[in-house]
């Protein structure tokens, strides 16, 4: 069983509204996309009522006839379980999912050090000399 919540590109970007917002109205969600992004009142809607059904989103209370509507889903979790996912699709292996990312590009060999060096004094401590 998946708690992964699979989301569409346009549902991700409402979502990424709310979580930068906190409670707010479909209006409110429409003013604050990027002009670029702009798109029509009722598709906004439509995107909100879908990730309620999908549990993303909840409503908070109604002001006249605005629903306002704040996230369910924290963005961890929602990133946890896109990972999860990604995982899946290089079979559970973290070392194919990072190699294909280097080959990509996405991913360089300065990011790897520098993560590595992140994770590193847990490693200095396991061997108790200091120096």
């Amino acid at each position: 069983m998946s708690t992964a919540v699979r989301l569409s590109k346009a549902e991700t970007r409402i979502l990424e509204q709310y979580w930068r917002l906190g409670v707010a109205s479909v209006r409110e969600i429409l003013d604050s996309l990027a002009e670029e992004e702009r798109v029509a009142y009722t598709t906004v809607q439509t995107l909100v009522y879908r990730l309620e059904q999908k549990g993303a989103l909840r409503r908070v209370k109604k002001i006249g006839n605005a629903q306002l509507f704040e996230a369910a889903l924290d963005r961890q979790t929602f990133r946890r379980g896109l990972l999860r996912e990604l995982l899946q699709m290089f079979g559970g292996s973290p070392q194919l999912l990072v190699s294909n990312l280097l080959e990509t590009g996405a991913l360089t060999l300065k990011d790897l050090k520098a993560l590595q060096e992140a994770a590193g004094p847990k490693d200095k401590r396991k061997g108790g000399h200091g120096g």
